[in-house]
């Protein structure tokens, strides 16, 4: 395990066309990890289309990892039903970070990299990762996997990690 470098701040903004696991709709939240490190969201009552704007904030190592991500129906007299699940690597969000202390980027809005749709992600569209006043920051809409229709939409930052190693 390497040592602890920084915090990585994941809001779980909103999930659009997720799918319906009680009688006529759910009852949404996320559960997030990170290492051995898991987060949850508030439950979202009766909505298919939940907004959390919520803020989870882990802690992280070198190399970062992939980020999972479950959606589950609470329910109130048997076990939670799945509504998918989704996952991101993290190390494009850590290579730009390194790419921000190599070209000295602190203010203003720079695109460092793009992210594509690919066998690593879930992703559902490209996304950027930027460097927003100094701010490492990602906006992405996962797809939701092994369910007919769903999306989570977060917003991802790095903070505190003033050296991300090159290892």
């Amino acid at each position: 395990m390497g040592e602890q470098l920084g915090m990585v701040q994941v809001c779980v903004v909103q999930g659009k066309r997720l799918v319906i696991r009680d009688f006529k709709s759910s009852d949404p939240y996320v559960v997030l990890k990170l290492g051995n490190q898991t987060l949850k969201t508030k439950v979202i009552y009766s909505c298919l289309n939940p907004v959390w704007n919520e803020e989870l904030t882990f802690s992280f190592t070198e190399p970062i990892g992939t980020l999972s991500l479950e959606v589950f129906d609470k329910d109130r007299f048997k076990a939670d039903d799945k509504m998918g699940h989704a996952h991101l690597n993290l190390q494009p969000l850590a290579s730009a970070a390194r790419l921000k202390q190599i070209l000295q980027v602190s203010s203003g809005e720079t695109v460092l990299r793009k992210a594509v749709p690919d066998t690593d992600n879930c992703l559902a569209k490209e996304s950027s990762i930027s460097c927003i006043n100094g701010e490492v920051v990602q906006s992405v809409w996962l797809r939701l996997c092994e369910v007919e229709t769903g999306e989570i939409e977060l917003k991802i930052k790095l903070v505190g990690c003033p050296v991300v190693s090159s290892r």
